[in-house]
């Protein structure tokens, strides 16, 4: 990657923030490691389940992004059913389903690892998706409508679909089933909390905002302050997570190896197919980026809680969940790049 295929109005943390989040990472690991305990204290620091110290990185990682969100413009986005289909249909189709073939192909020995995965795949994502779209300069107004989508989707499907590929396909091909507790209590949950409470301030912010010193002020003067704080948000999340399973990660280096191929190759192909399919129903590139984003990213937040809470902390289903975001980071942060070297056709098409 080359500083021409960035923007020029990119800052210095956005410009480097494939370094940032390295540091980032391997900071959270190193603190795993040297600090004993520090998972299990961390992991105390909860209210009804929910992880209080992810919950504030992720509160304020996607506040600024959502108070970017033009909510006047959400309509065209409601109106375009080849963007809300096809999205839908890379979701909760073809996603699950290509977690699962992926998990049985590379992990037919490690039922554990598997199950994690197969979770991975289920748990569409509602978070970090809008971070990545931002970097690619995808369309914010899109990008909203599908995340509150899949959130909905996710209240009602998701045990369906867990009890589906874990319980009932399996059985239907021969193979060895498992069953996967979680209530829709626990889904809403983690929608109200990771996507229902920035949305609203992120809404009300803009409404009253605009109201008090029009959209100029806005948009050039209380947005360029707050934007830092989105990135700010994901690096302490980063760190936190890897701090809480560093030692787990780092004592088992080949098992975090299998799982990673089949996490790597799933977001590349994802977002691949998601990218394709917006190419060629001809979204634009805005719409075709947030499609492939939303597509490719996933839910960790839920899918770790939920491993955690039907199988344990220390338990492989945790580990593989754990392992989800240590892969989706830097491989969407490179795809987000790589997505601006491709807008250019886009422009040369049009």
């Amino acid at each position: 990657m080359t500083t021409a295929t960035i923007p020029p109005k990119l800052s210095a943390l956005d410009r480097y923030l494939a370094v940032w989040i390295g540091v980032a990472m391997a900071a959270g690991l190193l603190l795993g490691r040297a600090i004993p305990g520090l998972n299990t204290a961390l992991d105390r620091v909860q209210v009804d389940g929910v992880s209080v110290p992810i919950a504030l990185g992720l509160l304020i990682m996607m506040y600024p992004v959502l108070a970017k969100v033009r909510y006047d413009r959400l309509d065209t986005v409601i109106g375009d059913r080849r963007l809300l289909v096809s999205s839908l249909a890379l979701n909760w189709i073809v996603g699950p389903a290509l977690m699962f073939t992926l998990a049985w192909t590379f992990l037919p020995d490690l039922p554990e690892y598997r199950t994690g995965l197969i979770i991975v795949g289920l748990a569409r994502c509602i978070a970090m998706v809008i971070v990545w779209n931002d970097l690619a300069c995808g369309d914010r107004e899109a990008t909203a409508v599908l995340v509150a989508i899949n959130s909905l989707f996710q209240v009602v499907m998701f045990a369906v679909l867990g009890w589906f590929y874990l319980d009932v396909l399996p059985g239907w091909l021969g193979l060895t089933q498992t069953t996967i507790a979680t209530s829709p209590w626990q889904i809403a949950k983690s929608v109200l909390i990771f996507l229902g409470l920035p949305l609203l301030a992120g809404f009300l912010t803009r409404h009253y905002g605009e109201r008090a010193k029009g959209r100029q002020w806005y948009e050039e003067t209380f947005l360029p302050r707050i934007s830092p704080w989105a990135l700010y948000g994901l690096l302490f999340t980063i760190v936190l997570l890897f701090a809480m399973q560093g030692e787990q990660i780092t004592s088992k280096p080949l098992d975090v190896a299998r799982i990673a191929v089949p996490l790597l190759l799933y977001f590349v192909i994802m977002w691949g197919v998601g990218f394709g399919v917006g190419a060629a129903i001809g979204l634009g590139y805005r719409r075709t980026v947030a499609m492939a984003m939303t597509a490719a990213g996933n839910n960790f937040e839920l899918a770790i809680a939920v491993a955690i809470g039907t199988y344990g902390i220390a338990s492989g289903q945790a580990l593989a969940g754990v392992v989800g975001p240590l892969i989706e980071v830097p491989i969407l942060v490179g795809l987000a790049y790589f997505s601006l070297t491709l807008r250019k056709r886009f422009r040369s098409a049009a």
